[in-house]
């Protein structure tokens, strides 16, 4: 497959004119809109225009709510998108160099266009159906332009609200005379004079001043995975020379030195923390950097980070960030006496880190994150009548510690409805396997990789050497 089909899914049908979700219990995520335990909202085209009780319908199209629970969609700070394919190849990983083995030094050499396209496309429909309505995402195998084409096209078509950040890949031959044009090129083709209202653009670098400087010159928000140990000498000198700022994505920031987290607050510089990841890959201390953020006055948004370990939902997110919190806050306070020991995180500051906190992260915090009116239609319907739901004693404790994909019952993203009836809309599945199916077995070819759906463990190829 040396072109990719871009027929896969259909595109959504555009929003209503005047859509009424009617008897939800809402969780708004805004301090001034508050929680209803029935309420309405109103959404005229792509916006929300108001929230309450008891509206008219007039000749607005009407979603019955009653029995579920309005919140608004999540978003995820740090997907590699580009992997979809790959899901749980790597189950039993327990470094970073396990999780490159399967990635970066075999399978991502081999990438064209299509695959990226198959990848993203996959990633963005899952996080769709797992109620995550904004992706932001990291996309660090650009190897030409027409892969970083291919992955911003997947993104469109999936309808997903995205920021997607092109990055180098980190092995392997690629056309190094693209980078770092490609940034302007992308700018120029889909986001200047292009009506393509839920994407937007960032750059993915390390502490690299002059890529930054090129990033910055383009207007783009800068990513960099940052691993607080390992790298927190480096803040000092940037910080004196002005290089951090609110333009600034750091993800994971593992193991950072008070010191290191006081510049990132001074600087404005923002923040992911990654729950699963971290400890799956035993990254540096395998604590993600929740409790010191905030001890530092930063809130992070959650990410995923990637599938090819586990599942690629944010409720999973949520609930392995409440027990890391809980384990380690009493351990520290119990058995070592440590003053700074982790405190328990309420379902609503969870849900919080899933939604308004990420929409912050991704810059997008004026358009979506909450409920309110003047914000942007994303949102999520669960259905807290599903058996595995009801009754449902306590609505955060319901969507943090309860709720799962299959609850999901409807996605409306800038006012499209995008997911309803828990089915992903548009879609044909067949065409999709299809696709991926093809994807694989040209990359698991060119790497040499003879597949074993029972593997222990991922033993580096050849083709990595």
């Amino acid at each position: 497959m040396t072109e990719y089909n871009r027929s896969i899914v259909q595109a959504p049908a555009a929003p209503a004119a005047r859509t009424l979700i009617r008897g939800a219990t809402v969780l708004s995520m805004d301090g001034d809109i508050g929680n209803l335990a029935r309420g309405d909202i109103l959404i005229e085209g792509s916006t929300i225009t108001a929230i309450g009780e008891n509206f008219e319908a007039g000749d607005a199209m009407v979603i019955e709510a009653s029995g579920m629970i309005a919140m608004p969609g999540m978003v995820d700070t740090h997907r590699h998108s580009w992997e979809g394919q790959l899901r749980r190849i790597n189950p039993n990983a327990e470094t970073l160099e396990d999780y490159c083995n399967a990635t970066h030094f075999s399978f991502a050499k081999y990438y064209r266009p299509a695959d990226m396209y198959i990848g993203n496309l996959l990633t963005a429909l899952g996080c769709i159906d797992a109620g995550i309505t904004t992706v932001v995402d990291n996309s660090h195998n650009s190897r030409t332009g027409a892969h970083s084409d291919a992955a911003v096209e997947a993104l469109l078509d999936a309808g997903i609200r995205s920021v997607h950040a092109s990055g180098a890949p980190v092995s392997g031959e690629w056309d190094k005379a693209h980078w770092p044009g490609n940034l302007e090129r992308l700018q120029e083709k889909y986001v200047k004079n292009c009506d393509n209202p839920l994407l937007s653009l960032a750059v993915m670098a390390q502490l690299e001043p002059e890529l930054w400087a090129e990033a910055r010159r383009l207007g783009l928000p800068i990513i960099t995975e940052f691993f607080g140990g390992e790298m927190a000498a480096e803040l000092e000198g940037l910080h004196r020379e002005g290089l951090l700022r609110p333009d600034n994505i750091f993800n994971h920031c593992t193991a950072l030195p008070d010191a290191g987290w006081k510049i990132l607050r001074e600087a404005g510089v923002r923040v992911n923390v990654c729950p699963r990841s971290d400890a799956h890959y035993g990254i540096e201390d395998g604590m993600f950097a929740m409790q010191s953020a905030k001890r530092h006055g930063i809130s992070p948004g959650l990410s995923v980070d990637n599938e090819t370990s586990y599942s690629g939902d944010m409720f999973m997110e949520m609930r392995v960030a409440f027990y890391l919190q809980r384990v380690m806050g009493m351990h520290q306070q119990r058995c070592c006496g440590a003053e700074h020991h982790p405190v328990t995180l309420p379902a609503h500051g969870l849900l919080k880190a899933a939604t308004l906190d990420g929409a912050t992260c991704a810059g997008l915090q004026d358009k979506v994150g909450t409920l309110a009116p003047g914000k942007q239609a994303d949102l999520i319907l669960i259905n807290a009548q599903d058996i595995n739901l009801y009754p449902s004693g306590n609505a955060f404790g319901t969507v943090v510690h309860a709720a799962e994909r299959s609850n999901v019952d409807t996605v409306i993203i800038g006012g499209r409805i995008v997911k309803r009836g828990g089915k992903v809309l548009g879609v044909d599945s067949e065409r999709l396997r299809a696709a991926i199916d093809e994807s694989r077995e040209h990359l698991f070819a060119a790497a040499g990789y003879q597949p074993d759906i029972f593997a222990e463990t991922f033993i580096p190829l050849e083709s990595a050497k």
